[in-house]
């Protein structure tokens, strides 16, 4: 076990186990973003349609700050973006828990979501800029490990502080983001690195998103990986196919809950597993597993065989997260590694919304069983993506690894 954990943790520099205990400090008590339904729904007593949309604008406002913040983090520096974003974030989620008034609470949320996304591009950026190239996809996976801990408890705790006093969940929420910032202000420095000179007729980076909205590479990848995640999304279908298949919609805690195990026990072994594969590879098979898991569902009929799916596309989601977050770093260029995390996010953040939307649409109109029929052969389309588009990122990187030619030395004048 020593041999594996220094294999696994060893060696990577303290700046990125100062973000990792940033990170699990921020997920532990993201209690708001989990429980604000059932709290809007039980505690203020809004209706069911009003928690919807206040719940999809906090997924709005989260998109928009993604690319505001990746924007913040290339042009004034990670740190600027890290400490605005969890620092306003506490101040909006304090007042969110003492108003009661559904203009303001839909406001708030918006602004929560903003500003919590405004603090995620940097977070990984600055991970990348601290981790050496060998080292780069076993940070990245730690940090993912971290992710899926912090919100393991965080969802246990949150009920627990409900049911106590609700207002708990948002006055914790904001001391755990002030923790946070507090903890990069003091041992996190700043890792943007200077601006790469290419040649006097160079045009200057301004910081906006055009270069990356022109990466037609960058772009495709973006693309598949939300629509490998809209499948994952849609898996909050899994209660009406149990109350279908005439079992408990309560059994879905249990079903669902193998997906967090799994993650947090096996999900630092993944590294190892898959690092001296090619990354478009590995993605492509990881979305084969995944479409075979939802293949399996649409036959599941008991509570053992749908965990054992869920077990399936898990196992395929552990393969892609770290092997799509590698990817990410690789092609993105050095100096513009915020706007490219913040433009990575939108695909989960689509999801996020698509994947319930379009699973509640299908299941509602042809069935489950088409739900999971047609998940999985959207995963198998986005395997093929993959390994189309596989080449071209292979001559990208290629491309991002050769170092910039130095500015032309002046001719001497005549005499």
């Amino acid at each position: 076990m020593a041999t594996w954990w220094r294999q696994t943790g060893g060696g990577l520099p303290r700046t990125f186990w100062y973000l990792w205990t940033a990170t699990l400090i921020n997920r532990l008590g993201g209690f708001v973003a989990i429980y604000l339904g059932v709290y809007l729904v039980s505690v203020r007593h809004f209706d069911p349609s009003y928690a919807g949309v206040v719940i999809g604008l906090h997924g709005a406002g989260s998109a928009l700050g993604t690319l505001l913040g990746g924007i913040i983090a290339d042009r004034w520096g990670r740190r600027p973006a890290m400490l605005a974003g969890n620092l306003s974030a506490a101040v909006t989620a304090a007042a969110l828990g003492l108003t009661g008034h559904p203009v303001a609470i839909a406001a708030l949320t918006l602004s929560l979501g903003l500003c919590l996304g405004v603090a995620r591009p940097a977070f990984t950026a600055t991970i990348i800029d601290v981790v050496g190239d060998r080292d780069r996809l076993r940070a990245l996976t730690l940090n993912y490990w971290a992710i899926n801990i912090g919100f393991s408890v965080a969802a246990t705790l949150a009920g627990v502080l409900i049911r106590a006093d609700p207002v708990l969940l948002f006055v914790v929420n904001a001391a755990v983001l002030l923790g946070t910032a507090a903890l990069i202000a003091v041992k996190v420095p700043e890792s943007r690195p200077a601006p790469e000179v290419v040649g006097p007729r160079a045009p200057a980076d301004r910081g906006g998103l055009g270069t990356v909205l022109r990466d037609r590479v960058f772009l495709t990848f973006t693309a598949l990986t939300g629509l490998i995640w809209l499948c994952i999304e849609a898996d909050v279908m899994l209660p009406v196919a149990l109350q279908a298949d005439g079992l408990p919609a309560s059994a879905y805690g249990p079903v669902i809950a193998v997906n967090g195990l799994m993650i947090v026990v096996g999900q630092l072994f993944v590294p190892r597993l898959i690092a001296r594969f090619d990354r478009s590879r590995t993605i492509a098979l990881a979305a084969v597993v995944i479409g075979t898991g939802f293949a399996l569902t649409a036959l599941a009929d008991t509570v053992w065989f749908y965990a054992g799916t869920v077990m399936v596309w898990t196992l395929g989601e552990m393969l892609m997260t770290p092997a799509n977050s590698a990817l990410t770093a690789d092609l993105s260029p050095t100096a513009q590694r915020g706007r490219y995390q913040g433009v990575y996010s939108l695909g989960h953040a689509f999801a996020s919304f698509a994947g319930p939307t379009v699973g509640g649409l299908v299941t509602g109109r042809f069935g489950d069983t088409t739900l999971w029929l047609g998940l999985a052969g959207l995963a198998l389309l986005v395997a093929l993506g993959n390994l189309l588009a596989g080449p071209a990122r292979t001559r990208r990187i290629a491309a991002l690894r050769v170092p910039a030619p130095a500015p032309a030395r002046p001719e001497p004048a005549p005499v």
